[in-house]
């Protein structure tokens, strides 16, 4: 069977969300140390971080609410130039609480972009395609994130703040390949220009389907566990109740990272042809099983095994839950794909809390065991969940 090419807007919102993660890859490591060279306490230093995701979590109805009334085009480029403007005051600062404002601010840029830049990948492609499309995009996020860190790391030993100029000019770029490149004539109407009202996807109509749901809270739990177990307290888990290194922690996100890499097209391509639910399933049921690796390791291998079966979790169920919604509404509606992001924002916010209060009020093996109880849960909702890609369906 000769697979259908993929539009060319895929190609480049897939450039651009490169030009994005690799700018923020610079970032990551700088954003700690910058904060601390202005005399702060760790806890400041934290309220940095999360300022940012809750600014872009709380923002994602009024971002949806642009996409509907401007399209998802202009919405794309004016939050990209939102986070550039934010990042490049960021790097500018001269006191703690302008660095807290400024970097505050570039969270609904953030916003705007990513449910834009959904609405537009799910309205360019048809469903027989859409699992390809989403792991090329989710690809290029993924190369941008391990190639930023890795420069990001020189860049600081010359100057805290050149990582900051840098990410400027490569939202800067993102920006202008969005604006100049992608084409409303090739995508079809956006959903300020549909005039029959049983075409527009309002945002009580999408509430109402079991599907949907089911992807919201399946993008919640699975951000619960990647963001709260994997990015939070496991460098912790590693270095004091396994006694290994820092070097240990880095092989083992390296690892995962490419553990994810090696499956993303192989996911989309199995979303294609088996269909959503099929590798829901397989993505939940690696995620179990590294969780599992977790709360029985006594040595740094079950930490290097449940790092690979993340990664390979993360490729599957993140294609299978944006699927579901692709499939749902094609990208019509800004407002039906913001609460679907903002499911997945807050489980990065809420999970790392739950997470750590666990810890620290009884071990690490008991968060573990927790955060895979709760995500037990997805394989209740995906055994309900009925095929939405039609060409599976039949």
């Amino acid at each position: 069977m000769i697979k259908k090419p993929l539009p060319t807007e895929v190609y480049i919102l897939s450039a651009v969300a490169f030009f994005v993660a690799i700018g923020y890859g610079l970032i990551i490591p700088a954003i700690p140390v910058f904060t601390k060279s202005f005399g702060v306490s760790n806890a400041a230093i934290g309220l940095i971080v999360s300022s940012f995701a809750l600014a872009r979590f709380s923002s994602g109805l009024i971002s949806g609410k642009f996409v509907d009334r401007f399209g998802e085009r202009q919405v794309l480029t004016v939050g990209l130039l939102i986070v550039a403007a934010s990042t490049l005051t960021s790097g500018l600062a001269t006191s703690y609480w302008q660095l807290l404002v400024f970097r505050t601010a570039g969270g609904l840029g953030s916003s705007m972009f990513s449910v834009s830049a959904s609405a537009l990948l799910m309205r360019s492609i048809g469903d027989g395609e859409r699992g390809r499309a989403q792991s090329t995009y989710n690809g290029a996020f993924l190369i941008g994130g391990i190639a930023g860190p890795a420069v990001g790391g020189l860049l600081m030993s010359i100057s805290l703040r050149i990582p900051f100029f840098i990410y400027t000019a490569t939202l800067i770029m993102a920006s202008a390949t969005a604006s100049i490149f992608l084409r409303e004539s090739r995508l079809g109407p956006t959903f300020t220009k549909i005039n029959n009202m049983s075409e527009k996807i309002p945002l009580r109509t999408a509430l109402a389907l079991y599907p949907y749901r089911a992807a919201l809270a399946i993008s919640f739990l699975s951000n619960w566990v990647l963001f709260g177990i994997r990015n939070t307290v496991l460098p912790l888990f590693v270095k004091g109740d396994l006694h290994s290194t820092s070097v240990i922690v880095g092989y083992g996100f390296t690892v995962s990272a490419i553990a994810q890499g090696s499956v993303l097209l192989y996911s989309g391509k199995m979303s294609d042809q088996r269909g959503r639910r099929f590798v829901l399933l397989i993505g939940s049921s690696f995620i179990l099983g590294a969780v599992s690796a977790l709360v029985l390791a006594h040595n740094i291998w079950y930490f290097l095994i449940s790092m690979t079966l993340f990664g390979f979790g993360g490729a599957f169920i993140g294609t299978g839950h944006a699927n579901v919604v692709g499939d749902l509404f094609g990208g019509k509606g800004g407002q039906v794909i913001a609460i679907w992001q903002m499911a997945g924002d807050a489980g990065m916010i809420v999970g790392p809390i739950v997470i750590g209060w666990i810890a620290d009020a009884h071990t690490y093996r008991a968060a573990f065991l927790v955060s895979g109880i709760a995500f037990a849960f997805t394989f209740l909702l995906e055994a309900r969940l009925t095929e939405t890609r039609s060409a599976a369906a039949r």
